[in-house]
């Protein structure tokens, strides 16, 4: 007998065809001066579709994406969900050894590969035995162009339904602690997610211009900026590569409305913006994941557009957003926010992995998540898996308390946490006194292996342009501010930082480069 779960359907790919008929007209996605419409859009997945089943997708199988912030990614996207299939977006600056990797743990049937991106793309497929479609590429190469197939294909009529268990996507984690995994998203959790963050929880409107700098691969952009800004009727400014100055330039010159991006993001274009101080913005809104955002940037990002920061919380396996300072409350600067609609987030006993012991109101511990956003599971690693989700609770490996009012303050990354001497020191806290000194553009405070300390505080750092500072004077800064065991005795100037694919600085590409130096 059939229980009503199983007769349910959803799916992802019904944000994009909903949105054509409600919003036919309207600009979609603006690239390169460029706009696609909402009808168009869909019309051009419909035919993507409908070349990609010729070539022998069909329901559950994985399809990779090496595709750029161009409207390309948005049509391969939804033409692979709108098929049954799933979706394997991989990150664009990989190599052809990291690529050969996700397509054979995913066991990719096909990739879907930007011209541009050929180089490493194509060799890491073929060694994965995945067959490779292109798009962008401006003539008849050694790879079929999608572009060419859809020409000729007869175009689907509509999406193939799906159980909301089914999976849609399989985004990989940045393996932090090993090779990356991949993390099966649901069609539940994803629409889910976009429902609840829309309905109450992010600012979001029809019509709406969306800074659309956020890798499109990477969850934070995939579903805040790619199908929250479609499921709302707004229009996504895409952005492939960040720089602070061209992203200024979209913000005051193109309109933006909303400007969603991670901290370094945020750091980047208040750089920026001091090279057009008189330019006065039309940005409402802003939102901002990925890391802990330093206060000083937040308060100088509110004084010079007028927009206030709201920051929220969230990881790959949790769709992402679990935490929001939500939309029709002031945001409490230095929090997450709170829980959104229909999820649990708690604060667990860190030191116990085989069991979650809930802790009371303001007492540190590991942040727990559970409710209709969480990830499947890891593919084919179930030992991880019963890691990482113990008792219906996925745990974060992140550190935070959690006050009367469900607000929630992330300390730090458990595995990020030093150990001087047998203190705790929060790398946070470290980085959050060294940014307010004036000639300090953006902070990473890290661990490293000490003989005498068991671990030494270190920081890497980088400048305003032709600023004079030592790294002697940013540890007496430092100490002037913090206690003993926590400012920083060792020093790195950078020019630049080493980002993951959201823009996130890779502390453990620090720790190996201090520790071998």
């Amino acid at each position: 007998m059939n229980t009503p779960a199983a007769n349910a359907t959803l799916s992802v790919a019904a944000i994009l065809v909903e949105s054509a008929r409600r919003h036919t007209d309207r600009p979609a996605i603006t690239f390169g001066g460029v706009s696609t419409s909402y009808g168009e859009l869909w019309d051009q997945t419909r035919a993507y579709a409908g070349a990609l089943r010729d070539a022998g997708i069909g329901e559950g199988d994985r399809v990779a994406v090496l595709i750029p912030n161009v409207t390309d990614f948005a049509r391969v996207y939804y033409a692979i969900l709108s098929l049954g299939a799933v979706a394997v977006p991989i990150h664009a600056l990989l190599k052809r050894h990291e690529i050969e990797y996700m397509l054979a743990d995913a066991e990719v049937k096909t990739m879907v590969c930007a011209a541009p991106l050929l180089g490493e793309g194509a060799p890491g497929a073929q060694a994965a035995g995945a067959e490779v479609l292109t798009v962008l590429s401006p003539e008849a190469g050694q790879f079929p162009r999608l572009e060419d197939l859809a020409a000729t294909a007869m175009p689907i009529e509509t999406y193939l339904p799906r159980n909301p268990l089914d999976i849609a996507t399989i985004l990989y984690t940045s393996g932090t602690t090993g090779k990356p995994k991949g993390a099966l998203g649901t069609h539940l959790a994803l629409v889910e997610q976009v429902n609840v963050i829309l309905l109450n929880t992010l600012d979001i409107r029809v019509g709406d211009k969306i800074f659309g700098g956020l890798p499109l691969f990477h969850t934070f952009g995939q579903t805040v900026v790619l199908n929250a800004g479609l499921r709302a009727g707004a229009e996504l400014l895409l952005m492939p590569k960040f720089s602070g100055e061209a992203a200024l330039s979209m913000v005051l010159d193109e309109g933006v409305h909303i400007f969603a991006g991670v901290p370094t993001m945020y750091v980047g274009l208040l750089e920026a913006a001091k090279s057009r101080p008189e330019a006065a913005p039309e940005l409402r809104y802003a939102v901002s994941g990925g890391a802990s955002l330093p206060l000083t940037v937040l308060e100088g990002f509110n004084a010079r557009f007028g927009a206030l920061i709201h920051e929220g919380y969230g990881l790959t396996e949790t769709s992402p957003v679990a935490s929001f300072n939500h939309v029709g409350k002031e945001p409490r600067p230095g929090t997450i926010g709170q829980p959104i609609w229909g999820v649990e987030v708690e604060i667990a006993r860190a030191e116990v992995h085989d069991a979650i012991e809930l802790l009371p109101r303001g007492e540190l511990g590991e942040l727990v998540v559970r409710g209709h956003l969480l990830f499947s599971g890891y593919l084919n690693r179930p030992a991880a898996t019963a890691e990482a989700v113990v008792d219906g609770w996925f745990r974060t490996g992140d550190l935070g308390t959690k006050d009367a009012d469900d607000y929630v303050t992330i300390v730090d990354r458990k595995k990020d946490m030093i150990l001087r001497n047998g203190y705790n020191v929060y790398p946070r806290e470290v980085e959050e006194a060294l940014i307010t000194h004036p000639d300090i553009v953006n902070v990473a405070v890290f661990g490293v292996h000490d003989d005498k300390h068991g671990q030494e505080v270190a920081a890497a750092v980088t400048l305003v342009a032709g600023s004079t500072l030592t790294g002697q004077e940013i540890s007496a800064y430092g100490e002037s501010r913090l206690a003993a065991y926590k400012y920083p005795r060792r020093i790195e100037i950078l020019t630049e930082f080493p980002l993951g694919p959201s823009g996130k600085i890779l502390k453990r590409e620090l720790v190996a480069r201090y520790q071998e130096s």
